[in-house]
Protein backbone atom coordinates (compact mmCIF):
# COMPACT_ATOMS: atom_id res chain seq x y z
CA UNK A 1 0.00 0.00 0.00
CA UNK A 2 2.68 2.45 1.14
CA UNK A 3 5.05 1.57 -2.40
CA UNK A 4 1.28 2.60 -4.57
CA UNK A 5 0.52 5.83 -2.47
CA UNK A 6 3.95 6.93 -3.09
CA UNK A 7 3.68 6.17 -6.70
CA UNK A 8 0.50 8.45 -6.86
CA UNK A 9 2.43 11.10 -4.73
CA UNK A 10 5.04 11.37 -7.15
CA UNK A 11 2.93 11.30 -9.83
CA UNK A 12 1.65 14.53 -8.44
CA UNK A 13 4.46 16.24 -7.50
CA UNK A 14 6.13 16.00 -11.15
CA UNK A 15 3.10 17.49 -12.75
CA UNK A 16 2.92 20.32 -10.45
CA UNK A 17 6.60 21.03 -9.80
CA UNK A 18 8.07 20.76 -13.04
CA UNK A 19 5.15 22.58 -15.14
CA UNK A 20 4.72 19.91 -16.92
CA UNK A 21 0.65 20.40 -17.08
CA UNK A 22 -0.50 22.74 -19.10
CA UNK A 23 -4.83 22.26 -18.76
CA UNK A 24 -7.19 19.98 -17.94
CA UNK A 25 -6.33 17.89 -20.44
CA UNK A 26 -2.96 17.22 -19.10
CA UNK A 27 -4.28 16.85 -15.64
CA UNK A 28 -6.60 14.08 -17.04
CA UNK A 29 -3.60 12.28 -18.43
CA UNK A 30 -1.92 11.67 -14.95
CA UNK A 31 -5.13 9.06 -14.34
CA UNK A 32 -3.56 5.96 -14.98
CA UNK A 33 -5.18 2.44 -15.43
CA UNK A 34 -1.85 0.93 -13.72
CA UNK A 35 -2.58 2.71 -10.44
CA UNK A 36 -6.56 2.53 -10.48
CA UNK A 37 -5.63 -1.21 -10.87
CA UNK A 38 -2.97 -0.88 -7.97
CA UNK A 39 -5.82 1.03 -5.77
CA UNK A 40 -8.64 -1.35 -6.40
CA UNK A 41 -5.80 -4.49 -5.73
CA UNK A 42 -5.32 -3.33 -2.15
CA UNK A 43 -8.57 -1.85 -1.48
CA UNK A 44 -9.57 -4.90 -2.20
CA UNK A 45 -7.42 -7.33 0.21
CA UNK A 46 -7.96 -9.72 2.54
CA UNK A 47 -5.73 -7.70 5.10
CA UNK A 48 -8.97 -4.53 4.76
CA UNK A 49 -11.11 -7.84 6.05
CA UNK A 50 -14.13 -6.71 3.98
CA UNK A 51 -14.12 -2.98 5.15
CA UNK A 52 -16.80 -3.83 7.53
CA UNK A 53 -17.52 -0.65 9.51
CA UNK A 54 -17.25 -0.71 13.50
CA UNK A 55 -14.45 -3.33 12.58
CA UNK A 56 -10.61 -3.88 12.84
CA UNK A 57 -11.58 -3.53 8.75
CA UNK A 58 -12.76 -0.17 9.38
CA UNK A 59 -9.61 1.06 10.97
CA UNK A 60 -7.46 -0.18 8.18
CA UNK A 61 -9.16 1.15 5.88
CA UNK A 62 -10.17 4.77 6.92
CA UNK A 63 -6.07 4.50 7.64
CA UNK A 64 -5.09 4.07 4.63
CA UNK A 65 -7.80 6.67 2.55
CA UNK A 66 -7.02 9.35 5.05
CA UNK A 67 -2.94 8.79 3.81
CA UNK A 68 -4.12 8.29 -0.11
CA UNK A 69 -5.65 12.02 0.54
CA UNK A 70 -2.99 13.54 1.75
CA UNK A 71 -0.63 11.60 -0.83
CA UNK A 72 -2.56 14.17 -3.40
CA UNK A 73 -2.64 17.06 -1.57
CA UNK A 74 -6.26 17.14 -0.33
CA UNK A 75 -6.34 19.23 2.90
CA UNK A 76 -8.38 17.25 6.06
CA UNK A 77 -11.83 18.37 5.59
CA UNK A 78 -13.55 18.36 9.02
CA UNK A 79 -11.50 21.07 11.31
CA UNK A 80 -8.25 19.70 11.12
CA UNK A 81 -9.22 15.74 10.61
CA UNK A 82 -9.98 13.03 7.81
CA UNK A 83 -12.58 11.53 9.70
CA UNK A 84 -16.21 12.51 10.41
CA UNK A 85 -17.97 10.31 12.97
CA UNK A 86 -21.43 8.96 12.50
CA UNK A 87 -22.68 7.52 15.19
CA UNK A 88 -24.96 4.56 15.02
CA UNK A 89 -25.94 1.65 16.23
CA UNK A 90 -25.49 -2.16 14.74
CA UNK A 91 -28.29 -4.99 15.56
CA UNK A 92 -27.62 -8.21 15.08
CA UNK A 93 -30.99 -10.34 14.80
CA UNK A 94 -31.99 -13.82 15.07
CA UNK A 95 -35.41 -14.92 14.75
CA UNK A 96 -35.91 -18.13 16.96
CA UNK A 97 -37.69 -21.07 15.60
CA UNK A 98 -39.94 -21.02 12.59
CA UNK A 99 -42.53 -17.71 12.10
CA UNK A 100 -45.96 -18.84 12.27
CA UNK A 101 -48.93 -17.27 10.20
CA UNK A 102 -52.72 -18.55 11.46
CA UNK A 103 -54.24 -17.72 7.89
CA UNK A 104 -57.99 -18.50 7.97
CA UNK A 105 -57.76 -21.24 11.18
CA UNK A 106 -54.78 -23.31 9.20
CA UNK A 107 -51.20 -22.56 10.57
CA UNK A 108 -48.69 -22.07 8.09
CA UNK A 109 -44.64 -22.17 8.96
CA UNK A 110 -42.50 -19.89 7.48
CA UNK A 111 -38.17 -20.38 8.02
CA UNK A 112 -35.82 -17.85 8.75
CA UNK A 113 -33.86 -16.62 6.85
CA UNK A 114 -35.15 -18.99 3.48
CA UNK A 115 -38.37 -18.62 3.13
CA UNK A 116 -39.02 -15.20 4.95
CA UNK A 117 -35.97 -12.52 5.83
CA UNK A 118 -36.63 -10.15 8.48
CA UNK A 119 -34.76 -8.07 11.55
CA UNK A 120 -35.95 -5.87 13.83
CA UNK A 121 -34.74 -2.45 14.09
CA UNK A 122 -35.74 -2.12 17.64
CA UNK A 123 -33.47 -1.11 20.67
CA UNK A 124 -34.89 -3.55 22.98
CA UNK A 125 -33.23 -6.81 23.06
CA UNK A 126 -36.25 -9.00 22.52
CA UNK A 127 -38.87 -8.34 19.79
CA UNK A 128 -42.33 -10.36 20.14
CA UNK A 129 -44.77 -10.51 17.41
CA UNK A 130 -47.61 -12.38 18.82
CA UNK A 131 -50.98 -12.62 16.67
CA UNK A 132 -50.05 -9.64 14.94
CA UNK A 133 -52.58 -8.74 12.43
CA UNK A 134 -51.38 -8.97 8.21
CA UNK A 135 -52.71 -5.95 6.07
CA UNK A 136 -52.32 -6.04 2.62
CA UNK A 137 -51.52 -2.38 1.14
CA UNK A 138 -50.98 -2.92 -2.50
CA UNK A 139 -47.93 -1.10 -3.28
CA UNK A 140 -47.45 1.05 -0.02
CA UNK A 141 -47.60 4.33 -1.61
CA UNK A 142 -48.76 7.73 -1.04
CA UNK A 143 -47.91 10.16 -3.86
CA UNK A 144 -50.52 12.49 -3.83
CA UNK A 145 -49.01 13.89 -7.44
CA UNK A 146 -49.60 10.67 -8.54
CA UNK A 147 -53.54 10.54 -6.81
CA UNK A 148 -52.53 7.21 -4.98
CA UNK A 149 -53.08 6.57 -1.31
CA UNK A 150 -52.65 2.74 -0.53
CA UNK A 151 -52.86 3.40 3.12
CA UNK A 152 -56.53 5.25 2.68
CA UNK A 153 -58.73 2.73 3.62
CA UNK A 154 -56.42 0.54 5.86
CA UNK A 155 -55.65 0.66 9.36
CA UNK A 156 -52.07 -0.33 9.92
CA UNK A 157 -51.44 1.02 13.57
CA UNK A 158 -49.72 -1.85 15.37
CA UNK A 159 -50.07 -3.95 12.91
CA UNK A 160 -47.84 -5.47 9.95
CA UNK A 161 -48.81 -4.02 6.65
CA UNK A 162 -47.73 -6.52 3.59
CA UNK A 163 -47.02 -4.71 0.35
CA UNK A 164 -45.38 -5.17 -3.54
CA UNK A 165 -42.03 -4.36 -4.13
CA UNK A 166 -41.43 -1.77 -6.63
CA UNK A 167 -43.91 0.55 -8.82
CA UNK A 168 -47.19 -0.07 -10.51
CA UNK A 169 -45.81 1.55 -13.64
CA UNK A 170 -43.07 -1.60 -14.06
CA UNK A 171 -45.91 -4.14 -14.40
CA UNK A 172 -48.03 -1.69 -16.83
CA UNK A 173 -45.39 -0.43 -18.82
CA UNK A 174 -48.13 2.39 -18.71
CA UNK A 175 -45.43 5.32 -18.86
CA UNK A 176 -48.55 7.77 -17.43
CA UNK A 177 -48.69 5.34 -14.00
CA UNK A 178 -45.77 6.78 -11.79
CA UNK A 179 -43.07 6.75 -14.58
CA UNK A 180 -43.72 3.54 -16.14
CA UNK A 181 -41.01 0.80 -16.37
CA UNK A 182 -38.48 3.46 -14.73
CA UNK A 183 -38.68 3.19 -10.76
CA UNK A 184 -39.71 6.16 -8.63
CA UNK A 185 -38.44 6.54 -5.24
CA UNK A 186 -41.90 5.39 -4.11
CA UNK A 187 -40.95 1.96 -5.79
CA UNK A 188 -38.21 1.80 -3.69
CA UNK A 189 -38.03 -0.53 -0.36
CA UNK A 190 -36.41 1.63 1.80
CA UNK A 191 -39.48 4.26 1.01
CA UNK A 192 -41.85 1.41 1.67
CA UNK A 193 -40.47 1.03 5.47
CA UNK A 194 -40.81 4.46 5.49
CA UNK A 195 -43.96 4.91 4.67
CA UNK A 196 -45.77 2.07 6.59
CA UNK A 197 -43.79 3.31 9.77
CA UNK A 198 -45.51 6.83 9.15
CA UNK A 199 -48.90 5.06 9.50
CA UNK A 200 -48.27 3.50 12.47
CA UNK A 201 -46.86 0.08 11.36
CA UNK A 202 -45.39 -2.27 14.03
CA UNK A 203 -43.64 -4.54 11.07
CA UNK A 204 -43.74 -3.86 7.04
CA UNK A 205 -43.35 -6.66 5.19
CA UNK A 206 -42.11 -6.82 1.06
CA UNK A 207 -43.05 -9.47 -1.37
CA UNK A 208 -39.88 -10.46 -3.08
CA UNK A 209 -40.18 -10.46 -6.75
CA UNK A 210 -36.71 -10.57 -8.85
CA UNK A 211 -37.87 -8.22 -11.49
CA UNK A 212 -38.99 -5.66 -9.61
CA UNK A 213 -36.59 -6.01 -6.92
CA UNK A 214 -33.55 -6.16 -9.35
CA UNK A 215 -31.83 -9.61 -7.36
CA UNK A 216 -33.02 -12.87 -6.27
CA UNK A 217 -34.12 -13.34 -2.81
CA UNK A 218 -30.54 -14.43 -1.65
CA UNK A 219 -29.34 -10.80 -0.87
CA UNK A 220 -31.92 -10.37 1.50
CA UNK A 221 -31.77 -13.69 2.98
CA UNK A 222 -27.83 -12.84 3.30
CA UNK A 223 -29.01 -9.23 4.54
CA UNK A 224 -30.94 -10.45 7.35
CA UNK A 225 -28.39 -12.46 8.95
CA UNK A 226 -25.96 -10.21 9.19
CA UNK A 227 -25.51 -7.25 11.72
CA UNK A 228 -27.43 -4.19 10.69
CA UNK A 229 -26.49 -0.81 10.91
CA UNK A 230 -29.26 2.07 11.64
CA UNK A 231 -28.83 5.65 12.48
CA UNK A 232 -28.49 6.18 16.79
CA UNK A 233 -32.19 7.58 17.82
CA UNK A 234 -32.60 10.74 18.81
CA UNK A 235 -35.66 13.39 19.55
CA UNK A 236 -35.98 14.18 15.99
CA UNK A 237 -35.45 10.63 15.08
CA UNK A 238 -38.07 9.19 12.45
CA UNK A 239 -40.35 6.84 13.47
CA UNK A 240 -39.35 3.18 12.34
CA UNK A 241 -41.12 -0.49 12.26
CA UNK A 242 -40.33 -2.46 14.63
CA UNK A 243 -40.01 -5.37 11.94
CA UNK A 244 -38.75 -4.98 8.37
CA UNK A 245 -38.32 -7.39 5.52
CA UNK A 246 -39.50 -9.68 2.86
CA UNK A 247 -41.37 -12.59 2.40
CA UNK A 248 -39.64 -15.14 -0.98
CA UNK A 249 -41.68 -14.87 -4.09
CA UNK A 250 -42.91 -18.78 -3.43
CA UNK A 251 -44.58 -18.91 0.34
CA UNK A 252 -45.88 -15.55 -0.04
CA UNK A 253 -47.46 -17.07 -3.48
CA UNK A 254 -48.89 -19.92 -1.07
CA UNK A 255 -50.04 -17.17 1.48
CA UNK A 256 -52.17 -15.57 -0.75
CA UNK A 257 -53.01 -18.54 -2.77
CA UNK A 258 -55.13 -20.11 0.90
CA UNK A 259 -56.71 -16.68 1.14
CA UNK A 260 -58.18 -17.31 -2.38
CA UNK A 261 -55.84 -15.27 -3.94
CA UNK A 262 -53.14 -15.78 -7.04
CA UNK A 263 -50.55 -13.03 -6.42
CA UNK A 264 -49.87 -12.03 -10.07
CA UNK A 265 -53.11 -11.60 -10.51
CA UNK A 266 -53.26 -9.61 -7.28
CA UNK A 267 -50.65 -7.46 -8.11
CA UNK A 268 -52.01 -6.59 -11.36
CA UNK A 269 -55.20 -5.54 -9.42
CA UNK A 270 -53.18 -3.42 -7.24
CA UNK A 271 -51.67 -1.54 -10.81
CA UNK A 272 -55.26 0.05 -10.91
CA UNK A 273 -56.42 3.45 -9.73
CA UNK A 274 -58.57 2.71 -6.66
CA UNK A 275 -57.35 0.14 -5.65
CA UNK A 276 -58.28 -0.65 -1.88
CA UNK A 277 -56.12 -2.63 0.52
CA UNK A 278 -57.72 -5.49 2.77
CA UNK A 279 -57.30 -7.14 6.39
CA UNK A 280 -55.63 -10.18 5.27
CA UNK A 281 -57.23 -12.40 8.32
CA UNK A 282 -54.47 -13.83 9.10
CA UNK A 283 -52.09 -13.18 11.68
CA UNK A 284 -48.75 -13.42 12.49
CA UNK A 285 -46.49 -14.83 15.66
CA UNK A 286 -42.39 -14.27 15.96
CA UNK A 287 -39.82 -13.71 18.18
CA UNK A 288 -36.46 -11.69 17.46
CA UNK A 289 -33.74 -11.73 19.25
CA UNK A 290 -31.27 -8.73 18.92
CA UNK A 291 -28.06 -8.16 19.99
CA UNK A 292 -26.86 -4.26 20.20
CA UNK A 293 -24.09 -2.03 19.95
CA UNK A 294 -23.52 1.43 19.86
CA UNK A 295 -20.59 2.72 18.43
CA UNK A 296 -19.22 5.33 15.62
CA UNK A 297 -18.19 4.87 12.22
CA UNK A 298 -16.67 7.07 10.29
CA UNK A 299 -16.74 9.33 6.74
CA UNK A 300 -13.50 9.64 5.75
CA UNK A 301 -13.14 13.36 3.43
CA UNK A 302 -10.31 15.21 1.80
CA UNK A 303 -10.59 19.14 0.33
CA UNK A 304 -8.65 20.56 -2.00
CA UNK A 305 -9.80 24.61 -1.75
CA UNK A 306 -10.93 26.80 -4.37
CA UNK A 307 -8.51 29.60 -5.59
CA UNK A 308 -11.87 32.51 -5.71
CA UNK A 309 -14.63 30.70 -4.60
CA UNK A 310 -13.42 28.51 -1.28
CA UNK A 311 -16.36 28.73 0.29
CA UNK A 312 -18.55 26.77 -2.77
CA UNK A 313 -17.47 23.11 -3.50
CA UNK A 314 -17.94 19.85 -5.99
CA UNK A 315 -18.32 16.56 -4.31
CA UNK A 316 -16.82 13.05 -6.00
CA UNK A 317 -17.97 10.07 -3.31
CA UNK A 318 -17.35 6.43 -3.49
CA UNK A 319 -18.37 4.14 -0.20
CA UNK A 320 -15.82 2.58 1.46
CA UNK A 321 -17.55 0.04 3.26
CA UNK A 322 -18.61 -3.03 2.86
CA UNK A 323 -19.69 -6.62 4.87
CA UNK A 324 -16.52 -7.78 6.79
CA UNK A 325 -16.18 -11.25 7.38
CA UNK A 326 -19.52 -13.42 7.27
CA UNK A 327 -20.86 -16.68 6.33
CA UNK A 328 -18.95 -18.87 4.12
CA UNK A 329 -19.26 -19.45 0.31
CA UNK A 330 -17.05 -22.24 -0.73
CA UNK A 331 -14.81 -21.98 2.01
CA UNK A 332 -14.49 -17.87 2.03
CA UNK A 333 -16.03 -15.67 4.38
CA UNK A 334 -14.04 -12.64 3.16
CA UNK A 335 -16.44 -10.04 1.94
CA UNK A 336 -13.98 -8.31 0.05
CA UNK A 337 -16.15 -5.73 -2.23
CA UNK A 338 -13.46 -5.21 -4.77
CA UNK A 339 -16.00 -4.23 -7.39
CA UNK A 340 -18.33 -2.96 -4.74
CA UNK A 341 -16.73 -0.35 -3.96
CA UNK A 342 -13.05 -0.74 -4.55
CA UNK A 343 -12.99 0.31 -7.94
CA UNK A 344 -14.83 3.46 -7.40
CA UNK A 345 -12.73 4.17 -4.44
CA UNK A 346 -9.43 4.15 -6.82
CA UNK A 347 -11.72 6.17 -9.59
CA UNK A 348 -12.29 8.77 -6.62
CA UNK A 349 -8.69 9.15 -6.02
CA UNK A 350 -7.34 9.29 -9.46
CA UNK A 351 -9.75 12.26 -10.32
CA UNK A 352 -8.79 13.65 -6.89
CA UNK A 353 -4.68 13.33 -8.27
CA UNK A 354 -5.97 15.01 -11.48
CA UNK A 355 -7.16 17.85 -9.82
CA UNK A 356 -3.95 18.47 -7.94
CA UNK A 357 -1.84 18.21 -11.40
CA UNK A 358 -3.20 20.81 -12.51
CA UNK A 359 -0.57 24.09 -12.47
CA UNK A 360 -3.68 26.40 -11.91
CA UNK A 361 -6.27 25.68 -9.03
CA UNK A 362 -9.56 25.88 -9.76
CA UNK A 363 -12.02 28.08 -8.68
CA UNK A 364 -14.52 26.23 -6.32
CA UNK A 365 -13.07 23.20 -3.34
CA UNK A 366 -13.18 20.02 -4.52
CA UNK A 367 -13.97 17.90 -1.32
CA UNK A 368 -13.15 13.88 -2.29
CA UNK A 369 -15.63 11.97 0.01
CA UNK A 370 -15.13 8.22 1.42
CA UNK A 371 -18.88 7.60 3.55
CA UNK A 372 -19.62 4.66 5.80
CA UNK A 373 -22.21 2.45 5.59
CA UNK A 374 -23.57 2.80 2.36
CA UNK A 375 -24.51 -0.87 2.42
CA UNK A 376 -26.89 -0.69 5.42
CA UNK A 377 -28.77 2.40 3.77
CA UNK A 378 -26.78 5.20 2.50
CA UNK A 379 -26.16 6.24 6.14
CA UNK A 380 -23.17 7.69 5.86
CA UNK A 381 -23.46 10.08 3.21
CA UNK A 382 -26.63 11.16 4.72
CA UNK A 383 -24.81 12.11 7.55
CA UNK A 384 -22.64 14.01 5.64
CA UNK A 385 -25.27 16.16 3.86
CA UNK A 386 -26.72 16.87 7.52
CA UNK A 387 -23.47 17.97 8.94
CA UNK A 388 -21.45 19.24 6.04
CA UNK A 389 -18.32 21.03 6.44
CA UNK A 390 -19.51 23.08 3.02
CA UNK A 391 -22.72 25.15 3.50
CA UNK A 392 -25.27 22.67 1.89
CA UNK A 393 -26.21 25.83 -0.58
CA UNK A 394 -22.97 26.40 -1.50
CA UNK A 395 -22.37 22.52 -3.26
CA UNK A 396 -22.32 23.03 -7.12
CA UNK A 397 -22.33 19.09 -7.76
CA UNK A 398 -22.04 15.44 -6.71
CA UNK A 399 -20.13 13.15 -8.78
CA UNK A 400 -20.64 9.56 -7.56
CA UNK A 401 -19.88 5.78 -8.67
CA UNK A 402 -20.40 2.38 -7.45
CA UNK A 403 -19.48 -0.82 -8.52
CA UNK A 404 -17.75 0.00 -11.65
CA UNK A 405 -17.19 -3.48 -13.58
CA UNK A 406 -13.46 -3.21 -14.86
CA UNK A 407 -14.21 -5.08 -18.30
CA UNK A 408 -12.29 -2.79 -20.52
CA UNK A 409 -13.01 0.21 -22.72
CA UNK A 410 -16.75 0.73 -23.66
CA UNK A 411 -18.57 3.00 -26.07
CA UNK A 412 -20.95 4.11 -23.78
CA UNK A 413 -21.30 6.11 -20.75
CA UNK A 414 -24.58 4.77 -18.82
CA UNK A 415 -26.32 7.41 -17.14
CA UNK A 416 -27.92 6.08 -14.03
CA UNK A 417 -31.21 8.49 -13.48
CA UNK A 418 -31.39 9.86 -17.16
CA UNK A 419 -32.55 12.81 -17.64
CA UNK A 420 -32.30 14.42 -13.83
CA UNK A 421 -29.65 17.11 -14.61
CA UNK A 422 -27.73 19.43 -16.69
CA UNK A 423 -24.67 17.39 -15.82
CA UNK A 424 -25.30 14.92 -18.28
CA UNK A 425 -25.30 17.46 -21.05
CA UNK A 426 -22.32 18.18 -19.88
CA UNK A 427 -20.64 15.06 -20.21
CA UNK A 428 -22.64 14.06 -23.87
CA UNK A 429 -20.12 16.77 -25.03
CA UNK A 430 -16.80 14.94 -23.10
CA UNK A 431 -18.48 11.47 -24.17
CA UNK A 432 -18.54 12.74 -28.19
CA UNK A 433 -14.65 13.65 -27.29
CA UNK A 434 -14.05 10.25 -26.34
CA UNK A 435 -15.54 8.97 -29.35
CA UNK A 436 -18.60 7.35 -27.24
CA UNK A 437 -22.01 8.22 -26.67
CA UNK A 438 -24.52 8.53 -23.50
CA UNK A 439 -26.83 5.48 -22.58
CA UNK A 440 -29.97 6.19 -20.43
CA UNK A 441 -30.01 2.63 -18.25
CA UNK A 442 -31.66 0.29 -19.49
CA UNK A 443 -32.85 -1.34 -16.34
CA UNK A 444 -34.21 1.80 -14.59
CA UNK A 445 -36.71 -0.55 -13.06
CA UNK A 446 -33.47 -1.51 -11.08
CA UNK A 447 -34.18 2.03 -9.15
CA UNK A 448 -30.08 2.19 -8.69
CA UNK A 449 -30.45 5.93 -8.63
CA UNK A 450 -32.14 6.13 -5.19
CA UNK A 451 -29.29 2.36 -4.30
CA UNK A 452 -26.06 4.71 -4.12
CA UNK A 453 -24.70 7.61 -2.34
CA UNK A 454 -25.28 10.25 -4.45
CA UNK A 455 -29.05 10.19 -3.70
CA UNK A 456 -28.48 11.73 -0.35
CA UNK A 457 -27.06 14.80 -1.96
CA UNK A 458 -30.27 14.30 -4.86
CA UNK A 459 -32.55 14.65 -1.86
CA UNK A 460 -30.75 17.56 -0.33
CA UNK A 461 -31.30 19.43 -3.71
CA UNK A 462 -27.38 19.31 -4.84
CA UNK A 463 -27.62 18.10 -8.83
CA UNK A 464 -25.58 14.05 -8.71
CA UNK A 465 -24.40 12.20 -11.43
CA UNK A 466 -23.80 8.66 -11.44
CA UNK A 467 -22.03 7.57 -14.66
CA UNK A 468 -19.87 5.09 -15.87
CA UNK A 469 -19.55 2.32 -18.87
CA UNK A 470 -21.05 -0.41 -18.68
CA UNK A 471 -23.18 -1.66 -21.63
CA UNK A 472 -21.27 -1.62 -25.11
CA UNK A 473 -17.77 -3.04 -25.14
CA UNK A 474 -15.81 -1.46 -27.83
CA UNK A 475 -14.25 -4.87 -28.91
CA UNK A 476 -16.99 -7.34 -27.48
CA UNK A 477 -20.23 -5.80 -27.95
CA UNK A 478 -23.30 -5.61 -26.20
CA UNK A 479 -24.17 -8.76 -25.72
CA UNK A 480 -20.67 -9.61 -24.09
CA UNK A 481 -20.81 -6.31 -21.94
CA UNK A 482 -24.66 -7.85 -20.50
CA UNK A 483 -23.45 -11.43 -19.69
CA UNK A 484 -20.29 -10.12 -17.86
CA UNK A 485 -22.70 -7.75 -15.59
CA UNK A 486 -24.91 -10.72 -15.50
CA UNK A 487 -22.24 -13.07 -14.11
CA UNK A 488 -20.93 -10.63 -11.65
CA UNK A 489 -24.61 -9.71 -10.34
CA UNK A 490 -25.46 -13.39 -9.58
CA UNK A 491 -22.41 -14.98 -8.51
CA UNK A 492 -20.11 -11.85 -7.09
CA UNK A 493 -22.09 -9.62 -6.07
CA UNK A 494 -22.65 -9.37 -1.91
CA UNK A 495 -20.64 -12.44 -1.97
CA UNK A 496 -17.29 -13.22 -0.70
CA UNK A 497 -16.43 -14.18 -4.30
CA UNK A 498 -16.10 -10.19 -5.11
CA UNK A 499 -12.53 -10.79 -5.19
CA UNK A 500 -9.69 -9.43 -7.40
CA UNK A 501 -8.68 -10.96 -10.22
CA UNK A 502 -5.33 -10.57 -12.69
CA UNK A 503 -7.64 -10.46 -15.70
CA UNK A 504 -9.75 -7.32 -14.63
CA UNK A 505 -8.91 -4.64 -17.55
CA UNK A 506 -8.92 -0.99 -16.15
CA UNK A 507 -8.85 0.66 -19.20
CA UNK A 508 -12.63 1.72 -19.62
CA UNK A 509 -12.61 2.93 -16.09
CA UNK A 510 -9.83 4.61 -16.87
CA UNK A 511 -11.26 6.47 -19.35
CA UNK A 512 -14.35 7.22 -17.21
CA UNK A 513 -12.77 8.79 -14.80
CA UNK A 514 -11.01 11.21 -17.67
CA UNK A 515 -14.53 11.73 -18.93
CA UNK A 516 -16.36 12.81 -14.80
CA UNK A 517 -12.80 14.62 -14.38
CA UNK A 518 -13.32 17.33 -16.99
CA UNK A 519 -17.42 17.55 -16.44
CA UNK A 520 -16.02 18.42 -12.07
CA UNK A 521 -13.59 20.86 -13.67
CA UNK A 522 -16.07 22.68 -15.61
CA UNK A 523 -18.23 22.65 -12.81
CA UNK A 524 -15.44 23.98 -10.78
CA UNK A 525 -14.75 26.34 -12.50
CA UNK A 526 -18.22 27.57 -14.09
CA UNK A 527 -19.70 31.22 -13.08
CA UNK A 528 -23.29 29.63 -12.13
CA UNK A 529 -24.50 25.65 -10.39
CA UNK A 530 -26.26 23.16 -12.73
CA UNK A 531 -29.30 22.81 -12.44
CA UNK A 532 -32.36 19.87 -12.34
CA UNK A 533 -34.49 19.48 -15.07
CA UNK A 534 -38.13 20.60 -14.60
CA UNK A 535 -39.26 17.12 -15.08
CA UNK A 536 -37.04 16.06 -12.07
CA UNK A 537 -38.60 15.31 -8.15
CA UNK A 538 -35.18 16.77 -6.84
CA UNK A 539 -35.83 20.71 -8.55
CA UNK A 540 -38.26 21.55 -5.75
CA UNK A 541 -35.87 20.94 -3.11
CA UNK A 542 -32.88 22.87 -4.85
CA UNK A 543 -34.92 26.10 -5.18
Amino acid sequence: MRKTLAVIAAVVAMATGCGSNHGVKSAAESIKAVDLRKITMEIGADSLMGRAPFSQGEERTVRYLSKALTMIGFEPAFNGSYYQEVPMIQIASHVEGPVIFNVKGKRMLMNAPDDIAIVSTSEQEVTDAEKMPLIFCGFGIVAPEYNRDDYKYVDVKGKCAVVFVNDPGLYTGDTALFKGKTMTYYGRWTYKFEEAARHGAAAVLIIHETMGAGYDFSIQRNSSVSPRLYMASSENSAPQCQITGWINDKPAGELFNTLGYDVNTLRTEACKKGFRGFDMHTVMNAKIINHLRRDKSRNVAGILPGKEKKDEAIVITAHWDHFGIGEKVQGDSIYNGTVDNGTSIAWALEIGKAFSSLTQRQARSVVILFPTAEEEGLLGSAYFTEHSPVAINKIAACFNNDMMLPMGRMKDIMVTGYGQSELEDMLAKVAKEQDRYLLPDPYPERGMYFRSDHFSFAKAGIPSLFARGNCDSREKGKEWAAENEKEYLTKRYHKPADNYYPEMNFDGICEDAKAIFEVAYEVANSDKFPEWKKNSEFARARR
